[in-house]
């Protein structure tokens, strides 16, 4: 009789859970739910005791205050013992007056005693309830300052140290649950990163080499001068080409790498950066009939001195390049004022609807066009200007300026 095959059996499913197992007596566990109540309902009770104790004690000195008699019977005579009574008790009485006035006395003792025993009871109180709180806030800052070694360690983070990591020591609660999380979190990111900067130094070097092979070869054929003119201006073409894809290799790897924080800072004059722009910018300037002006006050910032060079070139080249074709100028002023190194671009040009402006810093947008040819760039250098910024805890703006124009403004803090 032949045997029939059993099916086959499905894998198991993955059971990985990230979280911490859970014990036999999962409520026994040290929760910071459970410490808060313990600590306040046990300090509550403390305070109770405390105060009940106190007030049992100047009650029982009232009532010995006002249970004494107001009198004393000397040699047949009154003698006044309190001065509640002095004034009702300072002369010969006859027995029902002698009554009454002792039945006045010994109530007006006994009130006194009860005021006395309130205002004592108020102080009391006031000395426990001002030492509850000091208690009460020194343990919530030992209970909670796990928090507060969080927040520094997530505020290094901000400024791309992933190499920081919280290491929280202490009971198996919340907190530390959170800070064993966070870190995990840390380890994963660090190796996100680094990933990322190896991806983008393979792809330099993957992008650049057949672009540098290209051009060696164009410009090897082209100084042949016997080559024919038609592949001459093929070759003048496609160098052309070739150099245009260059630039765009080199703006998305700058584009990528200044995405992140900068980590090692140095003192950078924002002077300085924009000058050496102008310098740069100033010859096709002159080709191009445009005048460049503006003081340059310094303003030392902490960053990268290439990278804040390359916000200024950036910036400057665009509002040369677009300008109008006669009696243009570029403004470039630099200062500092209120805790920001302010650079300030300003130009001449084309009118600039203002619904436009946030377009242009992005990637491959221009003006009215998108991911259109031109000879004046590949779009990305308000894109990498503004990813600088950012990385250096900065900003950018643009503003259309009256006439036709922009007005570029770099904030970047001192």
């Amino acid at each position: 009789m032949p045997v029939t095959p059993a099916p086959p059996v499905a894998p198991p499913k993955p059971t990985w859970d990230p979280g911490q197992p859970e014990g036999p007596f999962p409520w026994l566990r040290p929760t910071i739910r459970i410490r808060l109540t313990l600590l306040y309902g046990g300090m509550f009770l403390i305070a109770g005791i405390l105060l009940l104790s106190i007030i049992y004690l100047l009650a029982a000195q009232a009532l010995r205050q006002g249970n004494a008699l107001p009198f004393q019977i000397v040699g047949g005579q009154v003698k006044v013992s309190s001065t509640n009574c002095s004034g009702v008790m300072g002369g010969p009485l006859e027995p029902e007056q002698f009554n009454a006035a002792v039945n006045h006395c010994v109530l007006e003792q006994r009130r006194h005693a009860l005021d006395d025993l309130l205002s004592r009871s108020l102080m009391a109180l006031l000395g426990l309830s001002i030492i509850a709180f000091a208690f009460g806030y020194a343990m919530a800052g030992r209970v909670l300052s796990p928090l507060g070694k969080i927040t520094r360690t997530a505020r290094r983070v901000v400024g791309s140290d992933l190499t920081r990591r919280i290491e929280l020591d202490g009971p198996d609660d919340e907190l530390k649950e959170l800070a064993d999380t966070f870190d995990e979190m840390l380890d994963r990111l660090e190796r996100a990163f680094t990933a990322q900067q190896r991806f983008v130094a393979n792809a330099s070097h993957e992008l650049r080499t057949p672009l540098a092979i290209n051009r060696t070869l164009l410009e090897v054929h082209l100084s042949d001068p016997g080559a024919p003119v038609e592949l001459q201006q093929l070759g003048k073409t496609l160098l052309a080409t070739n150099e245009r894809s260059e630039q765009l290799v080199e703006g998305l790897l700058l584009l990528a790498r200044s995405e992140n924080q900068i980590v090692e800072r140095k003192p950078v004059d924002l002077a300085e950066v924009a000058s050496r722009a102008v310098d740069q910018v100033r010859g096709e300037a002159e080709a191009k009939g445009v005048e460049i002006r503006g003081e340059r006050a310094p303003a030392v910032v902490q960053g990268s001195g290439v990278l804040l060079e390359r916000i200024a070139l950036n910036l400057v080249q665009n509002a040369v390049r677009y300008n109008v074709p006669e009696d243009g100028w570029v403004e470039v002023v630099t200062e500092a004022q209120h805790d920001q190194a302010v650079l300030l671009v300003s130009n001449t040009g084309p009118v600039v609807p203002a619904y436009e402006v946030d377009n242009l810093f992005e990637p491959f947008r221009r003006l009215r066009t998108e991911r259109t040819g031109s000879d004046k760039g590949v779009g990305l250098g308000l894109s990498i200007a503004r990813s600088v910024a950012r990385a250096h805890g900065g900003r950018i703006q643009a503003m259309p300026r009256e006439g036709g124009g922009l007005v570029m403004r770099v904030t970047l803090p001192l």
